[in-house]
């Protein structure tokens, strides 16, 4: 996962305090493991140190000072670089995929474009898989090991295709929040 993509496509909402995309990130990524303050800081300094946020401001509101962050131009095209780069189907749990959704979604990208061309990716791989497998001389080991790519993958593409289904209703409920 990566914290910097992920801060950025929260950034894309608006300009914010690091103590709101800690909140942020915890609330929108509930199984992952929760930022931790200087985690968020250090990130939003090398950032601005990359040219891909800038400090907006600094908001006091009767208590410390607190600094306002905001993405880029080029904070904006990393993002949509990031984002739009298709996964290596792993067999195995992606979670990458599922993260690149959420900011697509956040972000008010195309994540409907990015499951199409995530599925086409891991049928192109399961097409591979099952050669490898159906190959003359293929020995148990490569037969097995090609079974359970193909399963996880199987198990992703279900979940991609109940997540392009559920598209409309998460943005719809991001876009509300």
């Amino acid at each position: 996962m990566s914290t910097r993509h992920i801060l950025l496509g929260l950034l894309e909402a608006g300009p914010s305090h690091g103590y709101d995309l800690k909140r942020r990130h915890d609330e929108r990524f509930p199984q992952a493991r929760p930022l931790a303050y200087g985690q968020v800081y250090t990130t939003l300094q090398r950032l601005v140190r990359d040219g891909l946020a800038e400090v907006d401001g600094t908001d006091a509101d009767g208590g410390p000072e607190r600094t306002r962050y905001r993405s880029t131009d080029d904070g904006v095209r990393e993002l949509a670089r990031w984002a739009g780069a298709i996964a290596a189907p792993v067999p195995f749990v992606a979670n990458e995929i599922f993260t690149k959704i959420v900011v697509l979604i956040l972000a008010g990208g195309d994540p409907a474009a990015y499951v199409r061309a995530q599925r086409a990716a891991h049928m192109e791989r399961m097409r591979e898989l099952t050669a490898v497998k159906t190959a003359p001389g293929a020995d148990l080991a490569t037969v097995l090991s090609a079974d359970y790519a193909l399963n996880h993958l199987d198990a992703d593409l279900r979940w991609l295709n109940t997540t392009a289904a559920r598209l409309t209703t998460l943005t719809a409920e991001v876009d509300a929040a």
